[in-house]
């Protein structure tokens, strides 16, 4: 009799254990929820996330270049939005799928700044991923957007690399062509890319060479640096499509051609050729002056800050200044 006591004893404290259990884990899933990247990365989620999963996040959030304004800018917002908002979390329950690892459902509702719920929203259900990582419970991920961030960040360094490819042709081979300046700053305005795998090499059972073709409006300007200003001297348009080339994984790629729109009377019919299904919004984005200044101004700004120069304006001749 006192066997079976001790035995129903032992198993009672192996249920309360497990009940504590789950009721630490959705208390720290409660927790990890303050952390949930959202419009920023807090410098403290570094303590609260797996090594992993905080390093393509700070890569996605900090590292990557804004090539113009607002690109990229889905993926910052992981629950919110951008409507002014503050996401309230409600962890519902957590699945442990092995010793390690847990998923926490969370139920997000959006409230305003003084505390009142925004009806006009439904309550989301979301996943917080878990892994216990030298006896501490970390995020180890939110509703996958940890392959999200992943593909996000090769998408962005395959076109850092079509972007450098361009940008050298344009200043080396349009910008000499105009009265040289102090230094050549290309405006790049991606209208379309298309990836062509090439066929394999002789030997070679998959393919060692990619060709890319890349439809744009390309600006190019020679500036000379004056004081805090950079003047500038000469320039111009250069729209059309580059098809580039990379040797193999190891090289970078190459603008290998270059069709342009024609000058004058033939500028329309050449730039329906060449755009063909991409004209309209060539066409558009060609034709908005302001569109075209945001992004010269953006790019100039990033040039600037990754060649360390003391610039705060640019100027075009006979118009004031622009303050970057």
């Amino acid at each position: 009799m006192m066997k079976k006591i001790l035995i129903f004893a032992l198993a009672a404290l192996m249920f309360a254990a497990c009940s504590d259990s789950e009721k630490q884990l959705k208390e720290r899933a409660a927790e990890l929820c303050k952390y949930i990247p959202d419009h920023e990365l807090l410098e403290q989620s570094k303590d609260h996330m797996t090594a992993d999963f905080y390093a393509v996040l700070d890569t996605m959030f900090n590292q990557l270049p804004e090539f113009e304004a607002m690109d990229h800018e889905w993926l910052y917002y992981f629950v919110t939005g951008n409507g002014g908002t503050i996401a309230d979390y409600e962890v519902v329950s957590v699945e442990k799928t092995d010793k390690t690892h847990a998923v926490a459902t969370i139920k997000v509702r959006q409230k305003w700044e003084d505390g009142s719920f925004d009806e006009n929203t439904d309550v989301e259900e979301h996943k917080l991923y878990m892994e216990k990582v030298d006896g501490q419970w970390l995020m180890s991920d939110f509703d996958g957007h940890k392959q999200d961030c992943i593909e996000n960040i090769a998408n962005s360094r395959m076109e850092q690399a079509r972007r450098d490819a361009i940008s050298e042709y344009l200043v080396k081979e349009i910008g000499s062509q105009y009265s040289p300046g102090e230094v050549c700053v290309p405006v790049l305005m991606i209208v379309s890319t298309e990836d062509t795998p090439l066929p394999p090499s002789r030997g070679e059972e998959s393919p060692s060479s990619k060709e890319c073709r890349v439809w744009g409006d390309f600006w190019v300007f020679n500036y000379n640096l004056v004081g805090d200003t950079l003047k500038t001297v000469s320039g111009g348009n250069h729209s059309g499509c580059m098809t580039l080339v990379r040797a193999n994984n190891d090289s970078p790629l190459q603008v290998m051609a270059f069709e342009q729109t024609e000058d004058g009377a033939g500028n329309e019919a050449s730039a329906k050729r060449i755009f063909g299904k991409h004209y309209d919004v060539y066409q558009n984005m060609h034709s908005n002056e302001e569109v075209r200044e945001a992004v010269r101004k953006e790019q100039l700004k990033e040039y600037v800050r990754q060649h360390n120069l003391n610039v705060h304006y640019y100027q075009d001749y006979g118009w004031p200044a622009v303050k970057l």
